[in-house]
């Protein structure tokens, strides 16, 4: 297809599956359109009833609610309106090596500062060097899918351990509701595919809390326990405001971009997606506060200036000097990597196919299109 990009957002036909209408509007933004006019709430109810049965639920509990932070806005804001509605969270935390200083401050600052108890799950740190090298050599795109699997294995099983129901996360529609293209990530459960590519590197997975199908079905309709995106229930959320509010109450400090609290995630996104797979993840990022009304096409196209997401070329260079000591490479070694092509995640093994029938069969029984 010839490159074109939307009218109104900055997606554009490096998207698997976009289509134009006559106006030039993608179908990136018409579908996210109809989602926030009815956000898919996981529990249809309002606000206040939502926290009543959360707290009547986590009696005689040490906590009632998880909420997993990763020290970027969303979830750091999600741990605010919590406490301030009166619940009682434990914060989870994954560290998987690449955490950012600025990160780990604001996270500091933040349970500090509300007075919340902070539960972190340290991964060995070869342990995971060794698996992202497996994902290196497979030359699949979503190197990420190790830290987002993990993230959802400890909230669950932190869950799990104290019994409580609901995981209250920073995900939401409003700054996270336009679709992914497929082509860009891949499917978050895939445990199998993860064990699959440790395997070609032999390592032994000790410490890395794996997620797949399985843990989900026992997790969510074995012990009942719901993720929620709770930023949902909030009327309006404004990433800004809540940015401004974390900066003037918590001593917060803000990142250029959305994830990159982690050093790596700043790396990937920065260099290694538009160097190697040709993505630029703040397309969607940014399309997404562009639909939802909270920046403009212009402000928009300002912020992305430039092919790479660093502010600088020094930055840029500072990253790939960290990323090459610490994961034992030479720059040639990364110069390989990034020339290679691109192979499917699923030829290595996955169970997005088992997850997805599941699915079909489970909206069948209940009567959901």
């Amino acid at each position: 297809m010839e490159y074109r990009q939307c009218a109104r957002c900055l997606m554009d036909t490096t998207a698997k599956g976009i289509e134009f209408d006559e106006q030039g509007i993608c179908n990136y933004c018409r579908d996210f359109e109809l989602q926030l006019k009815n956000p898919k709430k996981r529990i249809d109810l309002h606000l206040d009833d939502l926290v009543k049965k959360i707290k009547q639920d986590g009696q005689n509990k040490p906590y009632d609610c998880i909420v997993g932070v990763s020290g970027g806005v969303d979830s750091s804001y999600t741990l605010v309106k919590v406490k301030e509605l009166g619940l009682r969270p434990l914060a989870v935390h994954m560290d998987n090596g690449w955490d950012s200083e600025l990160a780990a401050n604001n996270i500091k600052n933040l349970v500090e500062g509300l007075g919340v108890d902070l539960y972190t799950h340290v991964i060995d740190w070869d342990e995971y060097r060794e698996l992202m090298q497996a994902f290196f050599d497979a030359d699949v795109i979503d190197v990420e899918l190790l830290y987002d699997n993990a993230m959802l294995a400890v909230d669950y099983e932190q869950a799990g351990k104290y019994g409580i129901k609901y995981i209250l996360a920073g995900t939401n529609t409003t700054t996270e509701g336009m679709k992914m293209p497929e082509n860009w990530n891949w499917f978050k459960y895939d445990k199998k595919n993860i064990y699959q590519l440790a395997k070609t590197r032999n390592v032994k997975i000790t410490t890395f809390p794996a997620f797949g199908t399985a843990d989900f079905l026992k997790f969510e309709y074995g012990k009942r326990i719901r993720w929620i995106s709770f930023l949902d229930y909030l009327e309006n959320y404004n990433k800004f405001e809540a940015l401004k509010i974390l900066q003037e109450k918590y001593g917060y400090k803000p990142y250029p971009y959305k994830h990159y609290e982690s050093i790596f995630t700043r790396f990937y996104q920065g260099y290694i997606l538009p160097e190697k797979f040709n993505v630029d993840k703040r397309k969607v990022h940014l399309s997404t506060l562009i639909i939802s009304g909270q920046l403009s096409k212009e402000e928009a196209l300002k912020q992305i200036q430039g092919k790479y997401a660093y502010p600088s070329e020094k930055e840029l260079k500072e990253d790939i000097d960290y990323f090459l000591k610490k994961m034992r490479w030479t720059k040639d070694d990364l110069d390989a990597y990034v020339r290679r092509p691109e192979k499917p995640h699923d030829v290595y093994g996955s169970e997005k196919g088992l997850f997805v029938t599941l699915l079909k069969i489970y909206r069948l029984l209940k009567g959901i299109k």
